[in-house]
């Protein structure tokens, strides 16, 4: 088993300890990113749909440090703090994948970190 530990500056430091991705063999896992912005590691302002866009940039930096796109990913895991954002989370996804998009589930939490409304993180394979 081949495991290789991803770390790009292109998406946010971790706030823990975890690693942005790991990939093994050539199966990547993401952690789950937030909608932190990776040059100053504070959420970025704005509405929902803001947060929404800065994950998937977040998470296309990090299956890029990996050589992966978001084309790759074959499975999201998203929390949200909201249950009635998901139309916006879909209407988000929907421009990345007009047609076969990956498979999806969608979890309502209590709390994120930093008091994110969203997190997302995937599987991708090559």
């Amino acid at each position: 088993m081949a495991r290789r530990v991803i770390e790009t500056s292109n998406a946010p430091k971790p706030v823990g300890t975890y690693s942005q991705a790991v990939v093994v063999d050539n199966v990547c896992f993401t952690a789950g990113q937030i909608a932190l912005n990776p040059i100053s590691g504070e959420m970025i302002a704005g509405d929902f749909k803001q947060e929404v866009n800065q994950v998937i940039h977040n998470l296309q930096a990090v299956l890029s440090g990996a050589g992966l796109t978001l084309d790759d990913v074959v499975k999201f895991t998203v929390y949200v703090t909201d249950l009635s954002t998901f139309a916006v989370v879909n209407e988000v996804l929907a421009r990345y994948y007009p047609s076969e998009p990956p498979a999806r589930s969608v979890v309502q939490v209590a709390g994120l970190p930093k008091n994110a409304r969203i997190e997302i993180e995937c599987i991708a394979a090559q």
